[in-house]
């Protein structure tokens, strides 16, 4: 999401902004020196055979599917938002909550609901088999990857259109729209070209979360970097290869996210905030085909997983299946989430402050590094970390501030992202104001700038609170024995083939994951989803 850059505070930054800064920046950047290091520490040889082997098919493999979900987000994201912002839809409010609402998903939790449904034998094969239809077709591989993967990601793409579509000027809209051109022109030549720079944004980030998942590709058997990575941990003594293929998917994840930094600066220049809002596209005849449309995204990616998570559970009471005790679970996952949600908000924000109100080369810098980290899949990070903890820090090794760590680490960039949205919307002539009547900077800081931040902080906590308590492969390597979590759990049961077990603790994962999302949807401010 781009934002309006502003005109930043003249005055110096505080000096007590910098070390904290400069230790979240360093922190996050543990994972990919330890990559590097581990990597390299028997020569080049290696390198040689992982990239000739398998780095290459894996990276096609991988870009191939990122590209497939790209395209089909962009298709159901891009008639989703302006439906939800352009036009006289009945209950766009209530429709664009339920077009964030996949988000509360979990790749693997779709993955799993996915196979049961659509699968060979599945749900939908016993509902066709008195019409003779004896098996459905194989739903592993690239396909079945991608329609997950969809599922889940698409409303990332929408909410950065939705954003756009609410901060473009509607001027040039109005004027062709008041010459006499159909809506339907209108949009291609008007609407559709001001997008650009937020559908390449998009596409960036859906691409990226391709890269980065774990739990969708593993259950549809697809074979990508992440899915490698973790079978080469879990099964070869020396891991120097997962570690070479770690090193080569970062470096792909990066140039990635450079490219989205590139667009995302392009764009925001071109933004301009728009004083009135325009006269909604009456849908007439079409009114009943886009409410279809929206409710088929929705039995897709939000019916279908709940559905038939809904259905184990009934399944397993009727039969009296043994369910797990979710409620040390829940306890842990919530803790955990609250926990990183905090934390990682507070080491935040002095990052974000130095960006956001003062700028300058080296506030520039650190926050460009830290926005790297967002090129760090979860399994990475905590693969990298379990190398670091058994090597260097045993004393933190499977213990929950190790886990934390690794929380701070791969989210750092949606709490900076968030806090920089909401920073920049304030004058920096607040602070000025103060200063001027002889307040010192640290005063300003703690009386002015940040009570008018809290409403970024508290949106910066719930988007690290969704994203945590969701988070499979770090919270899957890096917790300490015994120590249960809900993903754990779904994880654990499903692997077993324990369906009716997985249920309970997966809607209780999705429920908690909805609070935040729902909320700030609700609200209506897709900017601070972004992640």
């Amino acid at each position: 999401m781009a934002f309006l850059p502003g005109r930043r505070s003249a005055q110096r930054a505080p000096l007590a902004l910098w070390p904290p800064g400069l230790a979240v920046v360093l922190a996050t950047l543990v994972p990919a020196w330890y990559l590097l290091r581990r990597s390299t520490e028997r020569g080049w040889a290696p390198w040689e055979a992982v990239l000739r082997d398998a780095a290459w098919p894996l990276l096609a493999r991988s870009l191939q599917l990122s590209l497939v979900v790209a395209a089909a987000c962009i298709l159901v994201a891009l008639p989703a938002a302006w439906l939800t912002t352009r036009t006289d839809l009945p209950g766009r409010r209530a429709w664009s909550v339920l077009m964030a609402a996949p988000l509360a998903i979990p790749s693997y939790v779709m993955g799993i609901t996915v196979v049961e449904f659509l699968g060979p034998k599945g749900m939908l094969q016993g509902w066709l088999e008195p019409f003779g239809v004896e098996r459905l077709p194989e739903i592993y591989g690239l396909w079945g990857a991608a329609f997950t993967l969809t599922a889940t990601s698409f409303p990332y793409v929408y909410l950065v259109l939705r954003g756009a579509l609410a901060a473009a000027s509607s001027a040039e809209e109005e004027a062709s729209r008041s010459l006499g051109v159909a809506p339907w022109p209108t949009f291609f030549r008007v609407v559709l070209p001001g997008l650009v720079p937020a559908i390449a944004a998009g596409l960036l980030l859906v691409v990226l979360y391709v890269l980065s998942d774990f739990g969708g590709v593993s259950t549809l058997n697809y074979s990508t970097f992440t899915r490698d990575i973790f079978i080469e941990y879990q099964s070869s003594f020396d891991r120097t290869r997962a570690a070479i293929l770690a090193c080569v998917l970062v470096a792909v994840a990066a140039v990635i996210l450079a490219a989205e930094i590139a667009v995302r600066r392009r764009a925001g220049g071109r933004v301009s905030r728009r004083s009135a809002p325009p006269r909604p596209v009456p849908l007439g005849r079409w009114r009943w085909p886009a409410f279809a449309f929206l409710g088929l995204v929705v039995l897709a990616s939000l019916a279908l997983p709940l559905g038939v998570l809904g259905y184990w559970l009934v399944r397993g009471l009727q039969v009296g299946a043994h369910f797990p005790a979710i409620g040390e679970a829940a306890r842990h996952s919530l803790l955990l989430a609250l926990s990183a949600a905090g934390l990682t908000v507070v080491l935040a924000l002095p990052l974000a402050i130095l960006a956001a109100r003062y700028g300058g080369p080296g506030a520039a810098a650190l926050e460009q590094t830290a926005y790297l980290t967002h090129a760090l899949p979860g399994l990475v990070v905590a693969l990298s970390l379990v190398f670091f903890g058994i090597r260097y820090a045993q004393p933190l090794y499977q213990t929950v501030w190790m886990l934390l760590f690794a929380y701070l680490v791969l989210f750092v960039p949606n709490a900076l992202s968030a806090l920089r949205a909401n920073l920049l919307r304030l004058p920096p002539r607040i602070e000025e104001a103060g200063t001027s009547l002889g307040r010192p900077p640290l005063r300003v800081l703690a009386t002015v700038t940040i009570p008018l931040a809290r409403p970024g902080m508290a949106a910066a906590a719930a988007l690290v609170f969704l994203t945590v308590i969701k988070e499979l492969p770090a919270t899957l390597l890096l917790s300490p024995p015994g120590f249960e979590t809900l993903p754990g759990l779904v994880w654990g049961r499903t692997s077993d083939a324990l369906y009716a077990g997985a249920a309970l603790p997966a809607l209780v994962l999705v429920g908690l994951a909805l609070i935040p999302l729902v909320v700030l949807a609700w609200r209506g401010d897709p900017a601070t989803l972004k992640s």
